[in-house]
């Protein structure tokens, strides 16, 4: 800077520059907003491409209960049922 520039006045260009870049900034974002249109959702039927598909569907699992397991499972539902 030259000599006869004082130390406000250096200051000032500096806080003008920098409010002009925000500026700038800030109206470049606005006319992004405005003018391209917003971005199409995918459709939901397209597959994730990171994930695998399944083969089949998984098999159904079943344990045998004893007597006594069957016993308490109804009480169990019957407790459940009466609110």
């Amino acid at each position: 800077m030259p000599e006869h520039v004082s130390f406000l006045q250096q200051i000032g260009l500096a806080v003008l520059a920098v409010a002009t870049v925000a500026w700038v900034v800030g109206l470049v974002r606005l006319v992004r907003i405005v003018l391209l249109p917003p971005p199409r959702p995918l459709p939901r039927s397209l597959p994730l491409g990171s994930l695998p598909g399944q083969a089949r569907p998984p098999a159904l699992e079943s344990v045998p209960l004893t007597a006594d397991e069957q016993d308490a499972f109804a009480v169990l539902v019957r407790q459940f049922s009466r609110g």
